[in-house]
């Protein structure tokens, strides 16, 4: 079993707290304007220019120095949260066994009501920062090593999903895919302190997808990754990555059907520690399981593993 060693957990949750509270002081402050340089804001200007084509607590796994062998950039280990309906953020990591410590609940997080994305920028395989996104569209970055936030921009409210899987750029800092009510797919890459580059259009369509998710590297070639299933028919698909932030994928792969009785779809990188990515899946009955990767393109995960239950009492899922 690997040795989960790292920052203590105060300094862990109290970043996270510090970033949820800049979240809501954001979308509030007298005086706060995105209007010029949010990326939203900026995101809208550049289309034309857009190519065509419940106990103790776990061992805190953020700064981590040591884990499991083979875990790097491209398989890293990543926390889990979890919001309740109250608004209420509770923490995991992996047990070493293939499954999840029991959590712990993170004070002042009851701003994150959107979205959270934790990243590897330093490239080691573990999380050091995260951004965070409140229901107003306000986007903020934690770096976990400092006490201050960055205040990215405004306007993310014209996505109804964002995510942050890995480098798909080709630099070695995280980015940003988001999705906008229409189905186009937006790439934006991200710098060391968590600011971004305006988006570049990477595809369209993609209304038909109703769960997409990825951290890391699926397929054994050192490149992030991401999977989409299909709302209609409950089909699940592979987006290789290419590292080619123009073309960040390459064409679809079907690698599952009768994916449609899972509610969320996600991945926190390598779970079981065997230096390979593998992502989790909730059914609507609140029973999560474990999809262990294989590093293999042709077929990327092993046979489920239930490692939870009661799920459901969550309303939202993070990694």
């Amino acid at each position: 079993m690997a040795i989960l060693s790292g920052r203590t957990r105060g300094r862990v949750l109290s970043r996270l707290a510090t970033a949820a509270i800049a979240v809501a002081l954001a979308g509030t402050a007298a005086g706060t304007s995105y209007a010029a340089d949010s990326p939203g804001a900026a995101a809208r200007n550049a289309v034309q220019a857009a190519p065509k084509a419940p106990a103790k607590a776990p061992k805190a796994i953020t700064g981590a120095t040591t884990g499991a062998a083979g875990t790097d950039a491209a398989n890293p280990v990543f926390p889990l949260f979890g919001v309740d309906s109250s608004g209420g953020t509770y923490y995991y990591g992996p047990d070493g066994n293939g499954g999840l410590t029991a959590r712990e609940k993170l004070d002042d997080l009851g701003a994150v009501r959107a979205n959270q994305q934790a990243v590897d920028s330093n490239g080691d395989g573990y999380s050091d920062g995260v951004w965070l996104w409140d229901p107003n569209g306000n986007l903020v970055y934690s770096a976990d090593d400092s006490t201050d936030v960055t205040q990215v921009g405004g306007g993310w409210n014209i996505y109804d999903k964002v995510l942050a899987p890995g480098n798909l750029g080709g630099a070695q800092q995280y980015d940003i895919l988001a999705r906008d009510r229409s189905g186009v797919l937006w790439l934006y890459l991200g710098y060391p302190d968590g600011t971004v580059t305006t988006r570049t259009k990477v595809g369209a369509g993609w209304q038909i997808y109703d769960q997409i998710a990825g951290k890391g590297d699926l397929t054994g070639d050192g490149k992030a990754d991401i999977i989409a299933r299909e709302k209609s028919t409950g089909d699940l698909y592979l987006y290789k990555g290419t590292g080619d932030r123009t073309a960040p994928f390459a064409a679809r792969q079907k690698i599952g059907t009768g994916w449609g009785g899972y509610n969320a779809l996600l991945s926190t990188g390598d779970l079981d520690l065997d230096g390979k990515t593998d992502f989790i899946a909730r059914d609507t009955s609140g029973r999560l399981f474990a999809y262990y990767g294989t590093g293999n393109a042709a077929s990327p995960y092993k046979a489920r593993v239930q490692i939870g239950t009661g799920w459901n009492i969550y309303t939202k899922l993070f990694s």
